[in-house]
């Protein structure tokens, strides 16, 4: 059974936002999250757009570009407090890229950043990663997507 989660889920005002709230229904959002929560969950998901994603990068990581996901996380445990923010046009290039669907690739960043509220790293060391990955690529498949990676 999947802890609970009390989710917020928020849209900036960026070019084609519309496109990005249909693919991010709060019951789905929702579902993604809870499959990669360990304890029960307050978390905050905002949709931004570049400007956006760019000042908040720059602010609160000093890199000068609007990146994919960020990560705020404030308690672990006993809930699993947090602000996810995606930048809603980096992932839709991104998915792009990739060949993936925006469904898929916004599965993958959200839970990728529940794992990162929760503690999981990638950037220190790479069994940190290997590890981070392998929760990522085992949640998704739970999910009904493909390996990521």
């Amino acid at each position: 059974m999947t802890p609970p989660v009390v989710l917020s889920l928020q849209f900036g005002d960026f070019p084609q936002v519309e496109k990005h709230r249909e693919v991010l229904r709060k019951p789905r959002v929702s579902r993604w999250i809870s499959m990669a929560l360990q304890h029960p969950g307050e978390l905050t998901v905002r949709i931004v757009g570049e400007d956006e994603g760019r000042e908040l990068n720059r602010q609160y990581r000093r890199r000068d570009y609007a990146t994919n996901v960020l990560t705020f996380d404030y308690t672990r445990t006993p809930v699993v407090s947090a602000d996810l923010v995606l930048c809603g046009p980096v992932v839709e290039r991104e998915a792009a890229e990739q060949g993936k669907t925006l469904e898929a690739h916004y599965a993958h960043l959200l839970v990728h950043g529940t794992l990162h509220a929760q503690g999981f790293d990638h950037e220190d060391a790479e069994s940190e990663a290997l590890e981070m990955e392998a929760a990522e690529i085992l949640l998704l498949a739970a999910l009904g997507f493909a390996n990521p990676y």
